[in-house]
């Protein structure tokens, strides 16, 4: 999406998504048909951090670094767009959990680009890839009243964990939250963490229908409810700035902090009978069900569809998987590992780019792989496997392009989703091999996707071989905080 020019004086919106792998920023103003962006920015995070009470069945990262790339991020925005910034929407990777200490969260200090902050008295993030709740430790827990199963890298597993497991850990903390939650809470100087409905359902024993934790199921199982934020509803101003930051002036309205698969569904949904499909380092299909629709109190733990709280007491109907980007990278990362080993060395980005370009040039293959190397919530125990082995499809071309998303994942739609779907919609975020694509409503762009779509046929036939009434749109993640954001503030004087 091409930054534009916003006139001298004209107030301005900061949108700022913290994904699992990269943290986006952008600048949006009111334009002649809608809100425009006028200048973003994206920075990696490299934030994987080990994390020794879990071993390797934990996935944490590191704070500092996150907030250090979210700081990188507003420097090299333009200064004066920055003073005439009046809102900022927030939208981040949910289910997984932060703690912290209230008051002492974070430290501000002056720089050459204004006031800015850094964390201090501050846990690693543990993700939402988390695996270190195994199934029997999930089955060990409490039944929550909830219409979304509980699974490991939930932020109330985990707390679970931690009382199960290191209990000392938590006594040094004495407030929870979303990454997103915690840098809300930093910039408003709120004592007590605010959450969205979003992304308290994300975190499990949470009902949507109340908007309630399961205060009296955590308490008599001795879960720390006083870790719990307070929830409130998508779309709501949270608080105000507390300072001034990196020239945003003080007072500037903040919003809830939103849950980035809702905003990136929002950016893309032009009617509400279209499918979104988002990849992104996970993936997920999604459509948004009827007006008063109302899950089941009680989740069904085998199914692969799950309905996610959206705005305006809406639900979405999710077929989630855990495995998508990632699983390239996984597997760039195994071969790097390989070479390693044998005494060579290659560089990540050459990895990437000799392996896709091997699978484009290999139409077919006899290889058949299932990718699920993370397991699927709704079947955790469902590893990858590889079959049609044969001497002659050995090639690193057959290898990469037998890579496929669950096969599952459309039949568990066409159970789940109306058939009056219209069309598609993709939406791309957080993915190593999409970072820079900006188009919007472009087929002649959609070539630029070759360079990563060989996971699948299907994902393949539908980007780069569209139907020619089938309708794509593709937009950066980076203003999904702002276009989700946009309920609550419907002018853009």
């Amino acid at each position: 999406m091409a930054a534009q020019q916003s006139p001298p004086g004209l107030a301005c919106a900061l949108g700022i998504d913290l994904g699992t792998t990269s943290v986006k920023a952008a600048l949006v103003v009111a334009g002649e048909t809608g809100p425009v962006v006028a200048e973003s920015c994206s920075r990696e995070t490299g934030a994987r951090a080990d994390s020794p009470a879990a071993g390797p069945q934990g996935t944490e990262q590191d704070v500092q670094r996150i907030i250090r790339a979210v700081n990188e991020c507003l420097a090299a925005l333009p200064q004066q767009q920055l003073q005439r910034v009046s809102r900022v929407g927030i939208s981040g990777q949910m289910h997984g959990v932060v703690f912290w200490k209230r008051n002492q969260g974070c430290s501000w200090t002056e720089s050459g680009t204004g006031s800015t902050w850094e964390p201090a008295a501050v846990s690693h993030l543990v993700t939402w890839q988390d695996s270190r709740c195994s199934c029997s430790f999930l089955s060990s827990l409490p039944q929550p009243q909830s219409h979304i199963s509980l699974a490991t890298g939930f932020g109330c597993a985990t707390i679970f964990w931690y009382l199960k497991n290191n209990p000392d850990f938590l006594k040094s903390y004495d407030a929870a939250g979303t990454i997103h939650d915690y840098v809300v809470a930093m910039l408003c100087g709120l004592e007590k963490p605010l959450m969205s409905v979003q992304n308290a359902a994300s975190w499990g024993y949470f009902s949507s229908r109340s908007k309630s934790w399961n205060t009296e199921i955590l308490r008599e199982s001795g879960f720390p409810i006083h870790l719990l934020p307070e929830v409130g509803d998508p779309g709501v101003v949270a608080g105000r700035m507390s300072r001034g930051w990196h020239g945003i002036p003080k007072g500037a309205e903040v919003g809830l902090a939103l849950g980035d698969f809702q905003c990136s569904v929002y950016s893309c949904l032009a009617e509400r009978s279209d499918a979104v499909l988002n990849i992104s380092t996970s993936a997920q299909l999604t459509v948004s069900m009827p007006c008063g629709f109302q899950p089941a109190e009680t989740p069904d733990s085998s199914s692969s569809v799950t309905y996610f709280p959206y705005f305006d007491g809406h639900y979405l109907a999710v077929a989630a998987s855990l495995n998508g980007g990632n699983v390239l990278a996984m597997f760039v990362n195994m071969l790097g590992q390989w070479i390693a080993e044998l005494g060579l060395e290659v560089l990540e980005s050459t990895l990437y780019t000799r392996t896709i370009k091997a699978a484009l040039a290999q139409r077919d293959t006899g290889l058949s792989i299932c990718p699920t190397v993370f397991g699927e919530r709704h079947e955790p125990e469902q590893l990858a496997s590889v079959t049609g082995i044969a001497a002659s499809d050995l090639s690193l071309g057959h290898v990469t392009r037998g890579f496929r998303v669950q096969t599952a994942y459309p039949l568990a739609f066409g159970k789940a989703f109306p058939s009056s779907c219209s069309s598609t919609h993709l939406s791309a975020q957080t993915c190593l091999f999409f970072r820079t694509v900006h188009c919007e409503r472009s087929r002649q762009q959609l070539t630029l996707l070759k360079s990563w779509i060989v996971l699948n046929d299907f994902i393949t036939q539908v980007l780069i071989f569209p139907d020619e009434h089938q309708e794509l749109s593709l937009r950066l993640d980076c203003s999904a905080a702002l276009i989700a954001h946009e309920p609550c503030h419907p002018s853009w004087e």
